[in-house]
């Protein structure tokens, strides 16, 4: 488990004594700030590709304080916590540490990052808030948009698409910000969130068609 006061996780061994001597010294902090230093140049992929292939594990510290508050304020935006949201971040950053090794290099490390933090936050909300999509689509009929297209979308004020955002359901919201904040694949967000590529196509024509109808409505873009 990683720690937002930046630790790497803890040994389960009888040198347990010792690691936490040396985790919470001074000692290690002017070694992680050292660390920092040598590598403040090198891109994350670069640094991914140091750990795998020297096997000094420490270096995901560096990814770790670059992303923290990143992926805690992706957690806030679904979680409304911020105390959860701090805990997602550890655990999600924890999974991404475990997971490095499958790291492929096809997409971006931030990229592949923030799947496995929306894949988290969705599959807490699934299970947790029982916020079932097909369910919420039947519920939450729209007028079909005969001219909707992405530049509709994309040139909405973007302050006023935070407000709609917010009052969609959280698997639609991951799939814009997906496809237009995060630029990843079809085939990408079909893996992520574990939907076919035909279904993720579906609902990201549904969902901009909801965005766009919501955003005149509120908003009177036509006007």
């Amino acid at each position: 488990m990683y720690h937002c006061d930046g630790g790497f996780p803890r040994s389960n061994t009888s040198l347990n004594f010792f690691f936490d001597f040396f985790f919470d010294s001074s000692y290690f902090q002017y070694f992680l700030m050292a660390l920092k230093t040598k590598y403040q140049n090198k891109s994350d992929e670069e640094i991914v590709h140091l750990l795998m292939d020297s096997g000094n594990h420490e270096l995901f510290e560096i990814l770790y304080s670059r992303y923290f508050k990143k992926v805690k304020d992706k957690c806030f935006s679904f979680l409304k916590d911020s105390k959860q949201s701090e805990e997602f971040a550890n655990d999600i950053l924890t999974k991404a540490y475990e997971k490095i090794p499958g790291f492929k290099g096809n997409s971006s490390f931030s990229s592949w990052l923030y799947s496995i933090t929306y894949n988290y936050c969705i599959d807490y909300l699934r299970i947790k808030k029982k916020l079932h999509y097909p369910n919420w689509n039947d519920s939450h009929e729209i007028p079909e948009i005969i001219d909707e297209s992405e530049a509709d979308f994309e040139v909405a004020s973007y302050e006023n698409l935070l407000t709609i955002l917010e009052l969609i359901h959280p698997e639609e919201k991951v799939l814009l910000l997906m496809k237009y904040q995060d630029n990843l694949s079809i085939k990408h967000i079909a893996k992520t969130l574990r939907i076919s590529e035909d279904a993720v196509k579906m609902r990201l024509k549904r969902a901009r068609t909801r965005v766009i109808y919501m955003y005149k409505q509120k908003f009177n873009a036509n006007n």
